[in-house]
């Protein structure tokens, strides 16, 4: 093409181009916009969570702190020596928070791995008997539910994990429920992968816990005045 031609022709490609991406609202900085202000959002959540009022008689009442993972077969396995990174991501916040919890190793040489087995079922029988002997408030279950996959077309596995955290006092009243979500080609390590998303979500999944904590666990149970002297 002739110089004098090809200079008009460019000039109306570029034209062209912007005019469509103009129409379809494209900018090369809307992914990272996106990102912030999805980022701003979330940590705009986690603080006015964290914000919440919260009695100090609360903060001195324990937590008994159990996570366990339901296995494909239904089972749940909770041994509590399995996820000490899990747990540790979880019970630092909590605890820099002001709250109080028992480490795994409390837990272990007070409580049988069968009570911690039925209370990762949600017996309610044995939650209660768990937490008296261990002179706990409040029981704090997390539960890791995993699927592994073959893709059909890439020949790679697909591990989906899901992360349910379930707070209720020990007389079994729920006070609070945190979900976290992830999927991932990594493979079917679904403990590490359960892991790294304990620690992306962590933040946001205690402050949700929190701010339940704070609002409802004292529900009824505020102290009682002394009676007045006559």
């Amino acid at each position: 093409m002739p110089p004098r031609l090809a200079r008009p022709v460019i000039a109306l490609v570029l034209w062209l181009a912007a005019a469509h991406a103009g129409a379809q609202g494209f900018s090369f900085s809307t992914p990272d916009e996106d990102d912030r202000a999805e980022r701003e959002a979330r940590e705009s959540r986690i603080a006015e969570r964290l914000s919440t009022p919260c009695r100090s008689d609360l903060r001195n009442r324990k937590i008994m702190v159990v996570i366990g993972e339901r296995r494909a077969d239904g089972v749940v396995s909770a041994e509590q020596r399995n996820y000490g990174p899990h747990y540790d991501a979880i019970n630092r916040r909590l605890r820099a928070l002001g709250l109080r919890t028992y480490t795994p190793e409390e837990i272990r040489r007070q409580i049988a791995q069968a009570e911690i087995d039925a209370t990762m079922r949600n017996d309610p029988d044995a939650a209660l008997s768990a937490s008296k002997r261990l002179g706990a408030s409040f029981v704090l279950r997390g539960l890791i539910s995993s699927q592994a996959t073959r893709h059909p077309v890439m020949a790679v596995n697909q591990v989906s994990v899901s992360l349910g955290f379930t707070l209720t006092g020990a007389d079994g009243r729920q006070i609070s429920t945190a979900d976290a979500h992830s999927a991932s080609y990594a493979g079917a390590d679904v403990s590490r992968m359960a892991l790294t998303l304990v620690n992306e979500q962590a933040d946001e999944v205690v402050a949700t816990l929190y701010a339940d904590y704070c609002r409802k666990a004292g529900l009824g149970t505020a102290p009682r005045s002394a009676p007045r002297k006559k």
